[in-house]
Formats: structure tokens, C-alpha cells, sequence
């Protein structure tokens, strides 16, 4: 089960977020500025709503159709904050699994679900493709689960070394999209990736 956290301090955030304005030099009083502390902190609490559920809930619904082949959602949009900046990293999530022998899925949107829950937090991309693949194997009894993620970094992009456009990509396998080679060729074949 996934960590929950309390409700977010909006008015902590916002405190934090003026007394930061006034260490960088500006003037938190003046127009432009007088509104940002609130509208940050409500920013935050929007970014991060994923402490505040246990995403892989969203896989309970499941439906007895028995599939016992790969199921693929490809480009799943994402944005998480990068835990070591707080800047966010946005990019596409896609998921392979096979069901177990029970042939139960879970309805497409819930696997979106799950990935916005587990980005919706302070996150690195490595954690967060991880999270995502043992939820599917667990949450779903799958016998093999394959996420990969692909994201553009904006404290890569924007800061340090700057390289715009850059993309990080990272991948975790479980059960027979691990250990079966034939498998993961298939289920890299039907993602568009190349495997040879």
C-alpha cells in the first residue's frame, strides 16, 4: 500500500512561499505579487493531491473477461515535481501487463488514474516507474508488467546544464515481461520500440 500524507498547510505554504519572495529580493506587497503566495500554495495542493490517496486503489475495479494476453495503454500523459528542485518533469507513461490466470483487467482509465495518483507527488522518475509497475503487479495478480516512462526534466532544461528538449526514459519489467524474451519483444514491438 502507498504512503498517505495529511492534508497539505495551504496557509504554511503560502507563508513560505512570501518569506521566500522577500529572501530573493522582492517586494511580496507589490501588485503583481500580492496574490502569489495563496495562488501557490493552492498550485501546490493541486500538484501534489496523489499524498493524499493510495493510487493504487483505482485498480480495484476489475472485470472478469478472461484475458490472458498482453494489454497495452500507450502515451499516457504525465507531469510529476522532481523532488530535488521542485520543478516539474512532464512527459508519457506506458503500460504492459498480461493478467493472471484469473483473466480479470481493470477499465483503461483506471491505469491513467493510477499513473496521475503516483505523479501527483514529489517524485523522481526512477521511484515513479517502479511505483507504477508493482502496483500493476500487484494490484492486478498480473503475471508480467512492463512501464515505460519518458519525461523531459525542467531542472535539466531550465537550469544547470540547460539541454532543452532532452528526454529521460526508464523502464522496470516484472514476472514474464522479465523473464520471457519472446514476450518483451512482443510487448516492445507493440509499443514502437526497437528490440534488436
Amino acid at each position: 500500500m502507498s504512503q498517505t500524507h495529511e492534508p497539505m498547510d495551504t496557509q504554511a505554504v503560502a507563508a513560505a512561499v512570501r518569506a521566500l519572495l522577500i529572501a530573493i529580493g522582492e517586494d511580496p506587497n507589490r501588485d503583481g505579487l500580492s496574490e502569489t503566495p495563496a495562488r501557490v500554495a493552492r498550485s501546490y495542493e493541486e500538484l501534489l493531491r496523489g499524498n493524499l490517496e493510495d493510487p493504487a486503489d483505482h485498480l480495484k475495479q476489475q472485470f472478469d473477461v478472461g484475458h490472458d494476453d498482453l494489454v497495452i495503454v500507450r502515451e499516457i500523459p504525465f507531469s510529476s515535481l522532481c523532488e530535488h528542485h521542485l520543478l516539474p518533469f512532464i512527459g508519457t507513461a506506458h503500460i504492459a501487463y498480461v493478467p493472471g490466470a484469473h483473466g480479470r483487467v481493470c477499465g483503461l482509465s483506471k491505469l491513467a488514474r493510477m499513473v496521475d495518483g503516483y505523479s501527483s507527488r514529489l517524485q523522481v522518475q526512477e521511484r515513479l516507474t517502479v511505483e507504477i509497475a508493482d502496483a500493476v503487479m500487484d494490484g492486478l495478480d498480473a503475471t508480467g508488467v512492463l512501464v515505460i516512462m519518458e519525461a523531459e526534466h525542467m531542472c535539466m532544461s531550465i537550469r544547470g546544464v540547460m539541454k532543452t528538449g532532452s528526454s529521460t526514459t526508464t523502464s522496470v519489467a516484472r514476472g514474464t515481461l522479465k523473464t520471457d524474451p519472446a514476450l518483451r519483444v512482443e510487448a516492445m514491438t507493440l509499443l514502437g520500440r526497437q528490440t534488436g
